[in-house]
């Protein structure tokens, strides 16, 4: 107690005074700035923007990420030339210099390769879709497919953090943490950002936690990861020994130290601190109702597929997707491991359809019948394509693709989206984009757009400088949009 009041005492009346007024002053000159961001600093979980830029047509995303670079060439992007002219020399005029991963770089032929696997069209849009993927056929005039995406990024590392955090260059703010900032959470008692991990196949190439970092953004809007087991969130339950009534009371002895020392230091990293407590505290009852499927009924576990009733799967994630979406969770980030297939494609590749398509199509089917595809956007892709040449040698029965960052394929389907569409084009051979490019940049600027967002206003100062997710760049792609 006498700590305590040492601090309360270790300014004089005229001190304190003085530093009232400047600090009124300072609040009355932020709020002519921006009228929310004093709110926003005082409880973090508010969006510093107060209220969307405009109209959203999103309430809430989930982004399925398929985390190794699916091949576009088997599941999307029907290309009968390249099927035609399976084991000729991939023509200079074709790549045009373009470089190559040290993998295939010193690779004396460069054999193309089609697809083994059939493609058909469905649904009135006429969508081409492999048979690897018959459930998501069936949703195909539900969804946009875009298949001239492209980017910089060569290698998965860069490439997976360049569409995460809108840089190739580790330390800058995760898509759902640039979200959380700008519109807060609709749920006090859920985190605004929730990222749930499955793999595929044995090694996939890993995922890093910064790729749901907040950056340099206050703590608070980092992602958290739910895991499959008893304790699905770290360290959110009471030690042993230690009863809620012990943890309330703890925490709110914690808040008034953290209290006393914010009027002391005005960082806003310490409200930030005090938000995250209070919202673990909140967690201990939302997160256990959240993560038990065990009244969900057995029409729906069906829809899902088997693996639904496996923790950790793939399957069970786009189910919990679904429940922490009808809380109003704003960002839902699923990555799926296995996706890297440069050897033994024609298995592998099964294998990974297999475990992403049945839950995949139930989780659009599932939000679709609930009337919540109306304001919930789903995202589905990787971080770069495959080349349209086999990666080591060719065989009738066996290939492999390596990395391609020149051309590929995402959809999207739900709110603000158009139904049934299929926007841009690649070459006959499929190894660069022919019509309509879409950058990754024009990717997070348009995600922003959906939700209300002008990604050119959404900013953060940071050393001297002020940041945006997608850096100085990036175009709305106004054609898909409803």
């Amino acid at each position: 107690m006498s700590d305590l009041c040492h601090h309360v005492n270790r300014y004089s009346r005229r001190e304190f005074l003085a530093k009232t007024g400047l600090g009124m002053g300072g609040l009355a000159l932020a709020s002519l700035i921006n009228p929310f961001s004093a709110i926003a600093q005082n409880d973090p979980s508010k969006g510093v923007l107060g209220a969307p830029h405009f109209h959203p047509k999103v309430k809430r995303v989930i982004y399925l990420f398929q985390s190794g670079g699916p091949s576009q060439l088997e599941l999307f992007d029907y290309k009968p030339e390249l099927i035609k002219r399976n084991g000729e020399q991939l023509p200079d005029s074709v790549r045009q210099g373009q470089r190559l991963t040290g993998m295939t770089a010193g690779q004396k032929s460069i054999p193309m390769v089609g697809s083994i696997y059939d493609f058909k069209q469905y649904g009135q849009s006429g969508a081409w879709v492999s048979e690897l993927l018959p459930h998501i056929s069936g949703i195909s005039d539900e969804i946009c497919l875009i298949k001239s995406m492209y980017t910089e990024a060569i290698n998965h590392d860069p490439a997976i953090t360049f569409f995460q955090t809108g840089s190739q260059l580790p330390g800058r703010p995760s898509i759902g943490s640039w979200i959380s900032y700008g519109l807060g959470s609709d749920n006090e008692n859920l985190p605004a950002f929730c990222v749930l991990l499955s793999q595929g196949k044995r090694g996939a190439q890993p995922v890093y936690a910064r790729l749901w970092g907040n950056g340099f953004l206050p703590s608070v809007h980092q992602g958290v990861q739910f895991r499959s087991g008893k304790d699905a969130v770290l360290y959110l339950n009471d030690p042993p020994g230690v009863s809620g009534q012990d943890r309330k009371a703890y925490l709110d002895h914690l808040k008034q130290l953290y209290d006393i020392q914010y009027e002391s230091d005005k960082d806003a990293e310490i409200n930030s601190k005090i938000a995250q407590y209070e919202m673990a505290y909140r967690m201990q009852t939302s997160v256990p109702e959240t993560m038990d499927i065990s009244g969900e009924p057995d029409y729906i576990l069906d829809m899902y597929g088997p693996d639904v009733r496996i923790p950790g799967t793939y399957a069970a994630n786009c189910l919990l997707a679904r429940r922490l979406a009808e809380k109003n969770v704003k960002f839902i980030q699923l990555y799926h491991k296995g996706w890297d297939q440069h050897g033994n494609l024609p298995n592998d590749i099964q294998l990974m359809s297999k475990s992403m398509d049945q839950p995949t199509a139930a989780l659009v089917r599932d939000l679709k019948q609930r009337g919540m595809l109306e304001d919930t956007l789903v995202i589905w892709g990787g971080e770069f394509g495959r080349t349209s040449y086999s990666q080591g040698r060719l065989t009738k029965e066996n290939y492999g693709r390596d990395h391609h960052p020149n051309c590929f394929t995402m959809w999207m389907a739900g709110a603000g989206i158009k139904k049934g569409m299929t926007y841009g084009e690649t070459d006959e051979l499929g190894y660069n984009v022919a019509k309509d490019p879409v950058h990754v940049h024009d990717f997070q600027a348009t995600l922003l757009h959906l939700l209300g967002v002008d990604h050119e206003r959404l900013t953060f100062k940071h050393q001297g400088r002020r940041y945006r997710l997608t850096d100085v760049h990036g175009q709305i792609v106004k054609p898909i949009l409803i």
